[in-house]
């Protein structure tokens, strides 16, 4: 499964830069160790910019999470 996820220029930028290899979303794609991710770049008013990130979801945790939300961690491919 792939999961295309919008993604803010200050978060985009710190995954592509690789400081950032994890997301916090609410959990309404029943997200997958295994899944594929496609990030999308947009603007702050909401407008894709064109630029994405592929990745893996490698780990998943919902640990001190808000109830719906889930933490996972992932690869760029």
């Amino acid at each position: 499964m792939t999961h295309k996820l919008k993604i803010s220029e200050e978060y985009y930028i710190a995954v592509e830069n690789k400081e950032k290899k994890f997301e916090i979303r609410f959990n309404d794609r029943n997200f997958q160790v295994g899944d594929r991710i496609l990030l999308q770049e947009i603007t702050e008013n909401k407008d894709y910019t064109g630029r994405e990130i592929s990745g893996v979801i490698t780990y998943i945790t919902k640990y001190e999470q808000k109830e719906g939300f889930v933490v996972f961690g992932f690869k760029q491919i």
